[in-house]
């Protein structure tokens, strides 16, 4: 994902020459950073579909909209501004949660309220509940409940205002062209507000009451609700509305408070039903395993294209191709359907022709898709961008590994052209000099300089602080190409062909023994993170080369000098491995992929750890990740978190705009089990195989239930005593075989 905290979405640098009149029509905006704000841990989210909801502690979307908060839909802010008052005073936040990934709960209650100089309603006297939930669109149910021995009148006072502003625009993106929104209209119970963008597409706020207001009043582009309400001694009274966010034509099912909840939960249901039950004796890691699968179904977004995992909330709630990918590709053994569905929405988006504005080549797997106003008007060229050198390579991998893990030879078969167009697109696009190794080149006026996972502009960084030039041959990419070759073969193979499985063996074999030749640092005992433009190894000592260890590009006898400095504590904070060394130039802790810390790459490189042999180096990992989840709000991991130095006592310092929830965070907890468990499987030989399965300390038994093989489910337990990890089948419904693999 690109970096909120330090990149705009599309490059700062000036044109290149022959890109100069085509940019011309689009030099609509300027690349500005994203604010960072002291609202960072103090907001709920809640989200279904492409409908998210992204405000204060106390339900409201304030401050002018300019911290991001907003009622957002399709990548455009339909309420920028939504605040409750009663009697004209804030109320007093009591708690508030929004657990429930679709629902969010607030409870406030009142300050002292005056009529005049008399005290009308003492304080601490009422209590006021928001009740939030979306499913088409935002429901609101406010219960107030007057604790008085007497009847009292209270004023419940509603502003609300919609600017209409695209997703990058709230990121920090500066526009010179602008359409306003059109005048509010309001009458009766219900407000709309209205605009139409440079992309000349409709967008309306439609926001209904459950009960004609007392008052509606207009002042420019604000409106405001008022409910005066007589409460008798201990009586409650409730009032709903709903908030509608519509694109042109849109029109979803009908529906009510009641119903809409109900169905939510009942999709929670299913979702929790048709995954793979992990149940162990810490009640703590049992909680986190929850919470990460509940927050993939938060994440999962049924789209025009088909169903995906989007990125995570709030700045990433749309198609991410890299992160559909790596969350499905994690989720492999809870629930196989995301990455089916993955694989085949960005398959059917898959690049067809060489067009540089949107970094577009053919076979090559999408980076990001947006919906809004500047992507639909040709500002930006998300209409889908492909600035990713890995997408491509992951589609690969999860595209064979769906195969491993179901057999669905017909599935296989199906995405069969797709997967040969990346595997072209890898020989003639990705390695565009001919030296065996895939680069990236940003070549659109408005794309990003850097297209691997760490995508900041500073990232890829020279050990004296010099920023490597494209183009550049990530670490980590040769690693998912020498996977993808490989696993691929393996399709071939059991397709019966045979001469095209020997063949990309032979190319991945090649590949290993040029990489860990280009890439190994001798003086180092490292692998270099990248070689540049120049063919100059970047000596910065990152997180990168430990995705290698996961694909098995990385020779065996430079595999523990590997692993014990990616432990070392220059790299090791204590609360995961560091993106970057403690000791570069580029070090800081507090940066986005200068030295933070990601699950999801501490996911990857444990799982690398597991294959080389280097099972406490795997548990270390996941221990560290556990701990730092127990310190996150609902035990929920972050898309990262900062990379200071772990100390007693303390917690993982929040890194300030991270999505949370995040759909490779959420996906790591199960990887990293996968990994200490050493399961895997191959479906289409009917085949699980356990490999040297080993707990940490703080787990002693662990159960999984309806896992899927192929046709298969069975159930086994894992119980660990001292040093010695064993495990037993409980249940088998097929014919799949479960082998102890040394």
């Amino acid at each position: 994902m690109n970096g909120p905290s330090t990149d705009p979405p599309m490059n700062a640098e000036p044109e290149r020459e022959a890109d100069a009149q085509f940019a011309e029509d689009r030099r609509e905006t300027i690349a500005v950073p994203v604010l960072i704000t002291d609202l960072a841990s103090k907001t709920l989210a809640i989200k279904e579909g492409e409908t998210f909801l992204y405000s204060d502690l106390e339900g409201n979307l304030d401050h002018g909209g300019d911290y991001g908060l907003g009622l957002y839909h399709k990548d455009t802010r339909f309420l920028s501004q939504f605040r409750m008052e009663v009697s004209g005073r804030n109320p007093v936040l009591l708690s508030s949660s929004s657990e429930r990934g679709y629902m969010s709960y607030v409870d406030l209650t009142n300050p002292d309220l005056y009529d005049g100089d008399v005290l009308a309603v003492a304080q601490q006297t009422l209590n006021i509940r928001r009740i939030r939930a979306i499913n088409g669109k935002l429901f609101e149910r406010v219960r107030i409940k007057n604790y008085n021995p007497h009847p009292i009148a209270v004023e419940l006072g509603f502003s609300m205002e919609a600017d209409f502003a695209d997703i990058f625009e709230v990121r920090g993106m500066a526009r010179e062209k602008h359409i306003p929104p059109d005048r509010p209209t309001a009458e009766g119970n219900r407000i709309e507000f209205t605009s139409t963008g440079l992309d000349g597409a409709h967008r309306t706020t439609v926001v209904e009451f459950a009960q004609e207001p007392d008052t509606l009043e207009m002042e420019g582009r604000t409106v405001r609700a008022t409910f005066r309400m007589h409460l008798g001694a201990y009586q409650t009274k409730l009032i709903g509305l709903t908030v509608q966010p519509l694109v042109e034509d849109e029109r979803p099912p009908e529906r009510d408070f009641d119903v809409a909840v109900h169905e939510l939960r009942r999709s929670y249901e299913e979702w929790e039903r048709d995954s793979t039950q992990i149940l162990t004796d810490n009640e703590l890691f049992n909680q986190l395993l929850n919470r990460s699968l509940r927050d993939l179904r938060a994440l999962y977004t049924e789209t025009d294209g088909g169903g995906v995992l989007a990125a995570g909330i709030p700045w990433y709630v749309t198609i991410f191709g890299r992160d559909a990918l790596i969350s499905s590709h994690q989720l492999l053994s809870v629930n196989p359907e995301p990455a089916r569905q993955a694989l085949e929405l960005l398959a059917a988006r898959q690049g067809t022709v060489v067009d540089d504005w949107r970094d577009e080549q053919p076979g090559k797997i999408l980076h990001e898709v947006r919906q809004g106003e500047l992507a639909r008007a040709g500002i930006v060229p998300h209409t889908p961008y492909f600035g990713s050198v890995d997408a491509t390579p992951w589609f690969l991998i999860l595209y064979a590994q769906h195969f491993r893990w179901t057999g669905d030879l017909d599935f296989a078969q199906k995405l069969l052209p797709a997967a040969e167009a990346a595997l072209r697109w890898i020989d003639e696009y990705g390695d565009m000099d001919g030296d065996g190794f895939v680069e990236y080149l940003c070549r659109s006026p408005r794309g990003m300089r850097n297209q691997g996972w760490k995508d900041s502009h500073d990232s890829i960084v020279h050990a004296d602080g010099h920023l490597a030039e494209p183009p550049i041959a990530l670490s980590e990419v040769q690693g998912y190409v020498y996977l993808a070759k490989e696993r691929m073969a393996d399709v071939y193979r059991a397709m019966g062909d045979d001469r095209r499985c020997e063949f990309l063996m032979g190319e991945a074999h090649e590949l290993k023994r040029r990489y860990n030749e280009a890439f190994w640092m001798d003086d180092e005992k490292y692998y270099a993170a990248a070689l540049d433009g120049d063919k100059r190894q970047v000596r910065t000592v990152m997180s990168n080369p430990g995705h290698g260890l996961y694909c098995g590009i990385v020779d065996d006898e430079k595999a523990l000098a590997l692993a014990k400095r990616l432990l070392a504590p220059d790299m090791f904070s204590g609360w995961g491995i560091r993106t970057l060394s403690k000791a570069a130039a580029a070090y800081n802790p507090m940066s986005y992929h200068n030295g933070s810390v990601w699950p999801h790459d501490n996911a990857l490189i444990a799982a690398g750890l597991k294959r080389y042999g280097f099972i406490r180096s795997t548990n270390r990992v996941a221990t560290a990740l556990f701990d730092a989840a127990v310190h996150a709000d609902y035990l929920r991991l972050p898309e990262l978190f900062c990379g200071f130095t772990r100390r007693t006592p303390n917690r993982p310092v929040s890194y300030p705009v991270a999505c949370s929830p995040q759909a490779w965070a959420a996906g790591s907890p199960f990887l990293m089990l996968q990994a200490m468990l050493g399961i895997s499987a191959r479906a289409h030989e009917n085949l699980l195989t356990v490999n040297k399965p080993h707990l940490p300390t703080w787990l002693n038994t662990v159960e999984v239930r309806n896992l899927l093989v192929g046709g298969s489910r069975i159930s086994l337990v894992f119980r660990r005593e001292a040093e010695i990890t064993s495990f037993s089948l409980l249940s088998r419904e097929g014919d799949v075989r479960v082998v102890m693999e040394e």
